[in-house]
């Protein structure tokens, strides 16, 4: 099943949920501020889009710009910085088997359902 991991508060992440929702597919919506994201799906999350960590990082975000930018972090804590900081991670996410395509732009999605 199709999953998108999606921010109510985000236009982007809104544009997706509707490319979706136009599409006619079974889908899951996972609001992931509110239902946090595990370090095991982030993980498969990051494989599935086959980049590094630091390429699902929002760092025009605040908190990445005062508590890690000017540090030298590991994959493996910056996502943990993701998972302290749900907010940092890129949106929408949009899962299709073991395929996945950060939505931005939107249409990135129509490229995986």
């Amino acid at each position: 099943m199709i999953k998108i991991y999606h921010n109510p508060r985000c236009r982007k992440s809104r544009e997706g949920l509707l490319i979706l929702e136009n599409s006619g597919k079974d889908f899951e919506v996972i609001k992931y501020l509110e239902t946090p994201i595990t370090a095991s799906q982030l993980n498969e999350v990051i494989t599935y889009l086959g980049i590094a960590p630091i390429e699902l990082v929002r760092k025009n975000e605040a908190i990445w710009k005062t508590e890690y930018k000017s540090k030298s972090l590991s994959d493996e804590d910056i996502i943990k910085a993701m998972i302290e900081n749900p907010k940092l991670i890129e949106r929408p996410i949009v899962i299709n088997e073991k395929k996945a395509v950060v939505g931005r732009p939107p249409e990135n999605i129509l490229t995986i359902i």
